[in-house]
């Protein structure tokens, strides 16, 4: 059976992942490769729904281990009915936020118990993390502002030494998996960062065709 091939695309509200990975879909469909690209939390009909009351301004009171549950219940889903039978097809899947984002944002940003929160997602996803993950690193108050006009979602209105934290996280965790993942400049210009992950991506992805 043909293996498929996982990427994650991390890092702060501004960076560049939905640009990043729209590119790399799209490199990666003229290449003659299967592609599903989607994102977190969201993905699927459970999902889209819990992302609503994740983002939702007026659940400010919402404290970090009810965000714990909901991001792993609706990447459970994701994984179910998704990620595992992409993966079982041999398709590339190209992910907007997964584990790490919990990690960095729960854990690092909320305070929460580590490990508790890497086992607790991990078996939301039987154990299958991304084949590779880049995570856009940017300065969370450049990030912020480059969000655009609109009112900001519950997780942007928290305060900046949140995001800090939340940027913190993000490259520890590159320390904890430097086999995995793989942290660039999230100010460059996306030319140049689409370049660089295409390098990386491109040559695993021929393995598809």
């Amino acid at each position: 059976m043909k293996k498929g091939y996982f990427v994650s695309l991390e890092g702060p509200d501004g960076a560049g992942k939905t640009t990043q990975g729209l590119r790399l879909a799209a490199a990666a469909r003229a290449l003659g490769v299967e592609t599903i690209l989607t994102r977190e939390p969201g993905g699927t009909s459970l999902g889209d729904a819990v992302r609503e009351i994740l983002l939702e301004p007026a659940f400010r009171e919402m404290v970090p281990l009810t965000e714990v549950f909901l991001y792993a219940a609706a990447r459970a889903q994701l994984y179910h009915e998704v990620i595992a039978p992409g993966l079982a097809a041999g398709n590339f899947l190209l992910c907007d936020r997964f584990i790490d984002s919990t990690l960095a944002y729960q854990a690092y940003g909320g305070k929460m118990d580590y490990s508790f929160v890497l086992q607790a997602n991990l078996r939301a996803i039987h154990g299958r993390l991304p084949d590779k993950t880049f995570v856009l690193d940017l300065d969370p108050a450049s990030g912020l502002a480059r969000r655009g006009v609109g009112a900001a979602d519950r997780v942007e209105q928290k305060p900046l030494s949140y995001h800090s934290r939340v940027r913190e996280g993000f490259l520890l965790l590159a320390r904890k998996f430097p086999e995995r993942i793989v942290v660039l400049d999230g100010s460059v210009p996306p030319d140049e960062m689409a370049a660089v992950i295409w390098n990386i991506v491109g040559p695993e992805l021929e393995k598809l065709r």
